[in-house]
């Protein structure tokens, strides 16, 4: 029987349920809590430190938190994760219910949740291989369903009724998200246990840190995967720091208009999510991230030069398609090759890359829009995607992809004197 043929585990769709009600609340408290912000100040620095905490943990302790989710049971730091930010939920919607929130209990708060993201989402994508037992093709379904379930949820349905819910009180809001985290850690904790990675030689965290970092640059296909969202987050964070002015001042739309242009892309990215393991089968793995690539360059290129929003709305979908695309065939690439012991700090290491390089585009973009008009930093967004997907072509080619396939099915499929069978580093890096 074929991999394709294969179906999903039943431990998957309760994975699958968990986090898509837990995106779900994710929507909801994204929406929600800039807007709680704005009840308690009007300070725009103020708001900016309330959005820009969220983001600290990855940029403080994102490696860290991958050597720490490498020592920990999977499955047990996903439902603490959990519980924990629903205690945290809970006790902020008393303080909303009793009028006491400021915007240090709110940045407070934004940091703890994503620092609960942090181990959360590392200890997900450690566990996954593990439970579909590292088969390429259900990695890339199994990745398909959950990045089309995160984009409906946090994107179409979570921000609309996080606002919906503020309506009826500050903590109401506050309260859904917690019961979603709480439902989202008894599910997780229903899923079947798998064995830890064989324990390395005991090591400091922070050595464990630096092995795992140092993987990812080590081999040329894993850097090209770790470089693909890296680069791409600056074009994008350019793009998006002056996307609502550019639909004002050039397309001539207001707020309603933009709305359905954010709605536009994430319609592309369920659809890209949606095709992503058509395109790997039958373009390879490596020709189709290629292609995606350069779509995502081409479609932001044509953003530029929108002459209307129709035409504008158009290339953000096809944006959003290769986002998705992208989204499930690279991580799903990386959970296949990179061995157990490694995978929280790889997964913790691309995902640090990616976001230290978000506030870089957000300033690229600022200063471009200043210095030279809102247009600019749309074409030299275009442009560095277009670099990088000449740069990464070679790197994440479907020739390297197969061999790292191949060192990664000997590695896992016992030798014949019953001893494991090792990886060369030529075999990885190839």
């Amino acid at each position: 029987m074929t991999s394709d043929a294969r179906t999903l585990p039943t431990g998957f769709g309760r994975l699958w349920t968990a986090q898509t009600v837990s995106s779900l609340g994710d929507g909801v408290t994204h929406a929600a809590l800039p807007l709680l912000a704005l009840t308690v100040t009007r300070d725009p620095m103020a708001l900016a430190v309330v959005t820009a905490a969220g983001t600290l943990p990855w940029l403080l302790f994102g490696v860290l938190g991958g050597a720490l989710v490498d020592r920990w049971d999977r499955r047990r730091a996903m439902w603490v994760a959990d519980t924990a930010r629903a205690v945290l939920l809970a006790a902020t919607a008393v303080a909303a219910a009793l009028d006491v929130l400021s915007v240090p209990l709110l940045a407070a708060v934004a940091f703890l949740l994503g620092l609960g993201g942090l181990f959360f989402d590392t200890a997900a994508t450690a566990y996954l291989p593990d439970l579909l037992r590292r088969d390429p093709a259900l990695l890339e379904r199994a990745n398909s369903r959950l990045r089309g379930a995160q984009t409906a949820m946090s994107g179409f349905a979570g921000p609309p009724a996080g606002s919906a819910l503020l309506a009826l009180g500050r903590a109401v809001p506050l309260l859904a998200d917690a019961v979603s985290f709480m439902l989202s850690a008894l599910l997780v904790r229903s899923l079947p246990a798998m064995p830890r990675p064989v324990p390395e030689v005991r090591e400091s965290l922070l050595r464990q840190a630096r092995a795992g970092a140092s993987y990812v640059f080590r081999y040329r296909l894993l850097l090209g995967l770790a470089l693909r969202p890296a680069v791409g987050n600056i074009a994008f964070l350019a793009v998006g720091t002056v996307l609502a002015l550019f639909a004002h001042d050039r397309l001539g739309i207001g707020a309603f208009g933009f709305g359905l242009l954010l709605t536009a892309e994430a319609t592309g990215g369920l659809l890209g999510a949606g095709i992503a393991s058509y395109l790997g089968r039958r373009l390879g793995t490596g020709t189709a991230l290629t292609c995606t690539a350069a779509v995502e360059g081409l479609a932001i290129l044509g953003l530029a030069a929108a002459p209307n929003p129709y035409v504008a709305g158009l290339a953000l979908a096809v944006c959003g398609a290769g986002m998705g695309a992208t989204m499930v065939l690279g991580p799903s690439l990386r959970q296949a090759i990179v061995p157990a012991h490694l995978m929280g700090r790889v997964a913790s290491t691309s995902r640090m890359l990616a976001m230290c390089a978000a506030p870089l585009g957000a300033v690229l973009g600022g200063w471009l829009a200043t210095a030279y008009d809102v247009r600019t930093p749309l074409y030299t967004g275009a442009g560095i995607l277009l670099a990088m997907t000449a740069v990464t072509a070679t790197m994440t080619s479907n020739r390297r992809v197969e061999a790292a396939l191949r060192a990664s099915s000997e590695r896992e499929s016992p030798a014949p004197d019953s001893r494991p069978a090792r990886v060369t580093d030529a075999a990885v890096s190839a």
